[in-house]
């Protein structure tokens, strides 16, 4: 549950209320109804209008900033792995492995020989 005067940012309109997606605001009240839907109020300076909105609804702004970083991060280390073309990097990376992760999947995984993968294709077609 989000404290009373957070800044959060209003990332969806789930009830088509006309909220400012992409504006900041500030929780300004809990909507303790059970019967409603509604769990925040939230006021936006910029409209200068309190909003009836669910948690669904707004976000905190550092988490938005936290996810922007880590989407930057993994772009740069995707520009690297292509500029160096260290094609090993780039996989882990599109993959989402970790360092460590990748070179314990790597160990424990069983590799096939070209051919056994052929003679297995060969046995599957003429069944």
């Amino acid at each position: 549950m989000l404290r009373l005067g957070q800044k959060v940012i209003v990332i969806a309109d789930s009830f088509e209320q006309n909220l400012p997606i992409g504006e900041y605001g500030y929780i300004i009240a809990y909507d303790r109804n059970a019967d409603n839907v509604f769990d925040y109020v939230v006021r936006v300076p910029k409209t200068n209008k309190h909003y009836f909105v669910p948690g669904a609804d707004i976000e905190l702004e550092e988490v938005l900033i936290q996810q922007e970083v880590d989407r930057l991060e993994q772009e740069a280390l995707i520009d690297f792995a292509l500029a160096t073309r260290n094609e090993e990097m780039f996989r882990r990376i599109m993959n989402g492995e970790n360092v460590d992760a990748g070179a314990e999947a790597e160990a424990t995984k069983d590799v096939q020989s070209k051919e056994d993968f052929i003679k297995q294709i060969n046995l599957k077609a003429w069944i």
